[in-house]
């Protein structure tokens, strides 16, 4: 099926360079390798723009196109880039400059995209991290929260260009768009090149004929964005998870950064977590003690009945298995240990006075027991 260059850009056949040039950038920039790991679908949308700014970008080969179509390209030794045509350092190579300093190190190759040595990459924003709150009930079963963030994100008006719509960038006349200053210096060792960001256009290897009103040349605005956060269970404390794209985007080009999301865990009124097991006291009565009972404890997953033997000891821990916290990387539980303490009554009705009087006097011959302390 033949190709039509301007369906793929989005734009129509009497559009301008400006706007052929700012329908390309904002494809480019969303199927970007860097913004788009491993994805073939998103690879070809890429290389499928660039081959229609190619052509649309060049007064020649659009004026061939618009006549003849593909057939009258071929013709002109234009074969495309995919199958035997232009590979993707190719592009990066030929395009760079379209990005107005999106890229970093212009003029450099493009080949370390996909393993090469000398990787040029598109500039990324800033990283945002936020801390989330999250009780052992919500860690227990995974939960959904709803976060307002605060971010940089692209300017609606210029697209993220920096510049009035109607109006573009040049080159900048100082490093001729390298956004670099090579100068030569002699010393005893011989000739040294010392290279600095260009003062003129700060490195981005352009100049903006006119800022943007709105951003006042940025290329961004901060705006406060709701986002969405599935928090898996299991998860601990320090644990965080990475959301990408949803931190903040470079002046004038590249992709946003990432929202890293931290969780920590609030104190719980009767729970101690230690690692995936849970931990709890439970107050019993000396004549629970002496004689056992059936008591119900409370649980991550609701109450449950747990059998006391009889004679049991204060500072005995019992152990519900599979009551405590699931594992994170697995469908493990841990378990929830119960430490028993026996209270001592400060405070007697008569009645109770009288029976432990009478124990008393039936151990009154019993000796005292004299163990060593553990």
């Amino acid at each position: 099926m033949a190709k039509n260059y301007y369906d793929i850009l989005g734009v129509s056949k009497d559009a301008t360079q400006e706007e052929i040039k700012k329908a390309y950038r904002k494809i480019a920039l969303k199927y970007h390798p860097d913004k788009n790991p491993g994805n073939k679908e998103a690879e070809e949308k890429f290389k499928e723009a660039a081959e229609a700014y190619a052509v649309l970008s060049d007064k020649e080969k659009r004026a061939k196109y618009d006549q003849y179509g593909e057939e009258g390209l071929k013709n002109s030794g234009f074969s495309g880039f995919g199958g035997g045509g232009m590979t993707m350092e190719d592009i990066f190579s030929q395009f760079s400059d379209i990005f107005g300093g999106a890229f970093r190190g212009q003029g450099s190759s493009f080949s370390d995209f996909f393993g090469g040595s000398s990787r040029q990459r598109v500039r990324k924003g800033s990283d945002l991290r936020i801390r989330i709150p999250l009780t052992l009930e919500e860690i227990y079963s995974g939960t959904k929260k709803s976060i307002k963030v605060r971010h940089y994100q692209e300017c609606p008006t210029c697209q993220g260009t920096g510049a009035e719509p109607g109006y573009g960038t040049k080159t900048c006349s100082l490093c001729h768009g390298s956004g670099e200053i090579r100068e030569r210096v002699g010393s005893f060792l011989g000739q040294m090149v010392n290279i600095r960001t260009c003062p003129n256009c700060h490195g981005e290897g352009t100049i903006i004929d006119k800022p943007c009103q709105k951003c006042r040349g940025e290329g961004r605005v901060k705006v406060e964005s709701k986002v969405d956060v599935e928090i898996p269970r299991g998860v601990s404390d320090g644990n965080y998870m990475t959301i990408k794209g949803k931190g903040n985007v470079e002046p004038r080009g590249g992709i946003p950064g990432d929202l890293i999301v931290e969780f920590y865990e609030q104190e719980h009124p009767i729970f101690t977590r230690q690692g995936n097991d849970i931990y709890i006291t439970v107050v019993i009565t000396w004549p629970q003690a002496v004689l056992g009972d059936e008591i119900t404890v409370p649980t991550l997953s609701g109450n449950v009945s747990l059998k006391i033997p009889p004679g049991i000891r204060s500072g005995k821990i019992l152990r519900l298995r599979k009551k405590g916290m699931p594992n994170l990387h697995g469908s493990h539980y841990g378990d929830e240990l119960i430490k028993l303490q026996v209270e001592t009554p400060k405070e007697l009705t008569k009645e109770e006075r009288e029976l432990i009087t009478r124990l008393k006097e039936l151990y009154r011959n019993q000796k005292i027991k004299i163990e060593k302390y553990k």
